[in-house]
């Protein structure tokens, strides 16, 4: 690799950290291209990319963002996933892919700048997503207002009952 292609591979790289919600380094040694391939999917679709570069190119794109708390994972063969919206979708992807396949080894991450262990991240990926949690609120706010009706319509309804009685009362 010559140096503008170095150059041109490390602004990439500092372009994705620098717009990274979340960051994940992980040791990939060991899985074939066809498993890494399925995790690339499987992170794409969760908004998130996974990139293998060497760690001295790493060190230089991480220098100055967000996620420059994870320059000290960088050693032996790591590949970063990156992450640019909401940090569930690609934990889960990647703690799944961790613990189906052991050569896939989860170092360290960073969410909104701030260091995680590999405990928080697999806590993080039993979290609901953000479309469940939506759903969630959407339901209870929807329960409000269904309940309230019924408790109004209630009491007409037993008046009705009542009358209901009544009449069939004096028809006997």
């Amino acid at each position: 690799m010559n140096r503008d292609q170095k150059i041109d591979v490390i602004s990439a790289l500092n372009e994705a950290f620098t717009k990274a919600k979340f960051a994940v380094v992980a040791d990939y040694r060991g899985l074939k291209v066809t498993e890494l391939e399925k995790l690339r999917k499987n992170l794409r679709e969760n908004d998130a990319q996974i990139q293998v570069a060497k760690n001295t190119l790493l060190r230089l794109a991480v220098k100055g963002t967000p996620c420059e708390g994870l320059s000290d994972s960088f050693n032996g063969t790591t590949a970063v996933a990156v992450g640019f919206k909401e940090p569930v979708g690609p934990a889960k992807a990647l703690a799944t892919f961790a613990s189906e396949f052991n050569a896939f080894i989860i170092r360290s991450a960073v969410l909104d700048g701030k260091v995680l262990s590999v405990e928080d991240v697999v806590s993080l990926s039993k979290l609901p997503s953000r479309e469940e949690l939506l759903a969630k609120l959407l339901g209870t706010m929807n329960a409000v207002p269904t309940s309230f009706v019924r408790v109004l319509s209630a009491v007409p309804q037993k008046l009705l009952y009542a009358l209901t009685a009544i009449k069939e009362q004096k028809e006997n």
